[in-house]
């Protein structure tokens, strides 16, 4: 087939060879080997692992400007290792830009795959992408707060507000097959099993020297309870672990259900293990996850008999941990059941702290600005009242920074997309194949949902971004219902593969 030459992406016009044969090419490709040898000469060490960095760098770069959904997997899981790695890599540089410098690249990228035409931008037109415009243009009004002191706080972040929008609009530009969508299901998998496995590690064989070095300068606190370890894998704390790792179990549980064979059986070991991973995390609020997500899973079934079948399980669960003390031997079953426990010291402190956030907020509907709040703020305001306040859950988080306006705003937001996704799956989605996939997202956000009042895990990474695309994903659910034979079409005449 003849394509037309403004439909080419630039990166995709002529091989390296041809390049070669013009001298321009021919004097770049000298200095490189000069410059190389300069470094490797004289840097030593150093000087390789910057030729490789250069090496590997370039290599992404023509890859991704190939290929725009590269970024969108990149983004995925360096989300998960991210903030793990500050334990072991001591560095001034702001590495927590890493992720929105994936973004801007994959954006580029996009521009790029059209070179010579306009982008369409037009399956990003949905109502999720206006109201994650909404919620960006008061997050930005946020820098005018006047409780807020400081602009730096604002730009530690900026996740909350940018990250929202700019993840939404490429979820809805590159994952956009069954086949994408499953993509982003076995990167997710991947680090999920490798969280939980790593968690195993700390179990066994206890934290390494990085992550003693971590629990020694104060993180012991929260995470070495009665001399036993809550464990936290390669994430930025054992809270985040457990609750991404309930998300895993219970998404791809359910999502197992629309695989044959060895997909099938990769989903449900994802699941699994995830389930795991969180019980050994030692995080009481992680436990509303399954039940939740699973709870709306028998809803969304809209079939009684299942419904009633699920109901007598969570039913049995909770009775499991509320009244009897079975495997109470357990440190990590034994931890859990705390949860359960309406007089437990801890949520008794976290009441009497939202007592106290109700009185200082009461004259500040626009709350004390972004990241002033709880102990993240301790490093830009250590003697500011919010500062000193610690806010626990991901709720009394933004009523604390943004206001009752911002957590009224936010939770509208949060029903309005789950529930009109929950109506699409139950009353419009015909596929079900489909609809097990959305009702596996749905389900395991909702989850995530529940467990963010006791504990803040909905805005962090990686929870964050994988519930941003999910956001997306679940709002546009009859993109997924279209035949295979008709999508693999479709794969084949896209001009380039974004």
């Amino acid at each position: 087939m003849i394509t037309s030459k403004r439909h080419i992406n630039p990166f995709d016009e002529q091989p390296g060879s041809s390049n070669l044969a013009k001298p321009k090419w021919l004097l770049m490709f000298f200095g490189g080997v000069g410059l190389i040898a300069l470094l490797l000469g004289k840097l030593e060490i150093a000087g390789a692992g910057m030729v490789l960095a250069i090496i590997f760098g370039t290599s992404f770069l023509n890859i991704l400007f190939k290929k725009p959904v590269i970024g969108f997997y990149t983004a995925i899981g360096l989300n998960f290792v991210l903030l793990g790695s500050l334990r072991y890599i001591k560095t001034e540089l702001p590495i927590g830009f890493c992720i929105d410098g994936i973004m801007i690249l994959t954006f580029l990228a996009l521009i790029f795959k059209n070179f010579r035409e306009r982008v369409d931008w037009s399956p990003a037109y949905k109502t999720v992408t206006v109201l994650a415009i909404i919620w960006l243009a008061y997050f930005i009004f946020q820098i005018v707060n006047p409780e807020a002191v400081m602009i730096e706080p604002w730009i530690a972040g900026r996740g909350i507000g940018f990250y929202f929008l700019f993840f939404v609009i490429l979820t809805f530009m590159l994952i956009n097959t069954n086949k994408r969508l499953d993509t982003f299901l076995y990167v997710w998998g991947v680090f999920s099993i490798l969280g939980t496995l790593k968690g195993i590690m700390q179990l066994v064989f206890g934290p390494d020297y990085a992550e003693q070095a971590w629990l020694d300068s104060g993180a012991s606190i929260t995470h070495v309870l009665f001399g036993k370890l809550r464990i936290f894998s390669f994430y930025s704390d054992a809270g985040q672990f457990g609750g991404n790792q309930g998300y895993a179990g219970v998404v791809f549980i359910i999502y197992a259900m629309a695989k044959k064979g060895w997909k099938k059986v990769f989903f449900l070991t994802v699941g699994i293990l995830g389930i795991y991973g969180m019980l050994i995390s030692g995080t009481r609020g992680s436990i509303a996850v399954p039940f939740a997500g699973f709870m709306t899973f028998f809803v969304l079934k809209k079939n009684v008999k299942v419904l009633s079948l699920g109901v007598f399980f969570v039913i049995l669960m909770f009775v499991f941990f509320k009244y009897t003390m079975i495997g109470n031997g357990n440190a990590q079953i034994r931890r859990m059941r705390t949860g359960f426990d309406s007089n437990n010291p801890s949520l008794l402190v976290r009441k009497e702290n939202q007592r106290k956030l109700k009185v200082y907020l009461a004259s500040r509907p626009f709350g004390g600005g972004i990241g002033h709040a709880g102990d993240k703020a301790q490093r830009f305001l250590p003697h500011a009242f919010l500062s000193n306040v610690a806010t626990d859950s991901w709720y009394v988080m933004i009523w604390a920074e943004q206001g009752v306006v911002g957590l009224t705003l936010h939770l509208f937001i949060l029903f309005f997309v789950t529930g009109m996704a929950s109506f699409k799956v139950m009353f419009r989605v015909r596929d079900p194949i489909t609809k097990i996939k959305m009702s596996a997202l749905i389900a395991g956000m909702l989850g995530i949902m529940a467990a963010s009042y006791g504990n803040g895990v909905l805005g962090q990474h990686p929870t964050s971004l994988l519930i941003y695309a999910t956001m997306a994903l679940i709002s546009n659910p009859k993109i997924f219902e279209r035949s295979e034979e008709e999508l693999e079409r479709e794969e084949a005449t896209m001009l380039p593969t974004s």
